[in-house]
């Protein structure tokens, strides 16, 4: 619960900033059409749309009202019906329709930590945001595989050390988790422990192990498997690093020394504090 309220109280350090249009992206995954949505939001948001033959998925839908009216737009033009709405790791703005959420989340939306977080969200951003979902939460548990518009989606369990959402393995070619892989380094909000070295490189193996060809998050867009090849690199290399060095100021130098100019560099002095508290 501790390492969970610290990346709340980091998240809630985030300032307003002007926001772009977001932007879409469309993958041909074959038997399905995966819409990617980069909302180019503070937060730096993703949502998708799973396009059927005769019907749409949605997930991750986004939160801030200039997102949610463009994201709704663009899906009325698809012109297909909403088979189901998925909300995993990120409440957003599917007003009071029904959603479907990993087995234990919307229990945890609701309490301290996550509810604690939207409230902090809602303080910083204001009218901006959209309002709170409510329709009704149907939980999917861990393990069991659903058929929705001819795809299914398998609900794993994500990084221990995270929220309880899922990571979820769709059509058996996308799999989405709560944060992309990049080629960058990661933020303390995701790494905020030691603990959460070990869990995110097993959670990046367990990905690269279910045969998917993308791989998608709530936070960043789409990547290849090389972004996931890389991510378990950089963590192996990350703990070696932690346990060789004895501050976060020789951490940090021994990062950017073995990663020159890798994108993140900034972040770097954060990651370190949350490592060595």
């Amino acid at each position: 619960m501790r390492k969970v309220l610290y990346i709340l109280f980091n998240l809630l350090t985030i300032t307003v900033m002007a926001q772009t249009k977001g932007r879409f992206e469309v993958h041909d995954l074959g038997n399905f059409k995966l819409h990617v949505y980069y909302t180019n939001d503070a937060l730096g948001d993703a949502s998708y749309i799973i396009e059927g033959k005769d019907a749409l998925v949605t997930m991750e839908q986004p939160l801030f009202k200039d997102n949610v009216a463009e994201y709704d737009t663009y899906l009325s033009k698809l012109e297909k019906s909403v088979e189901k709405r998925i909300t995993d790791y990120h409440v957003g703005g599917t007003g009071n329709h029904d959603v479907v959420m990993a087995q234990g989340m919307p229990d945890f939306t609701k309490g301290e930590v996550y509810g604690g977080m939207m409230k902090g969200f809602a303080q910083a951003f204001g009218d901006a945001m959209t309002d709170m979902p409510t329709g009704k939460a149907t939980e999917v548990a861990f393990g069991t595989t659903q058929t929705w518009t001819g795809v299914t989606f398998e609900f794993r369990h994500g990084a221990t050390s995270d929220f309880p959402g899922a990571s979820i393995l769709i059509g058996g070619k996308a799999y989405y988790t709560h944060w992309t892989p990049a080629k960058a380094h990661v933020s303390h909000l995701q790494i905020s422990s030691p603990a959460a070295i070990d869990a995110e490189i097993a959670e990046a193996e367990n990905s690269l192990a279910s045969g998917a060809t993308l791989f998608i998050g709530g936070h960043g867009g789409a990547a290849t498997r090389d972004a996931v090849e890389f991510k378990i690199a950089y963590l192996k290399k990350m703990k070696e690093l932690l346990a060789a060095n004895k501050t976060v100021q020789a951490f940090v130098n021994a990062m950017k020394q073995a990663y020159p100019g890798l994108p993140g560099e900034a972040g770097l002095e954060e990651l370190g504090k949350a490592l060595y508290k």
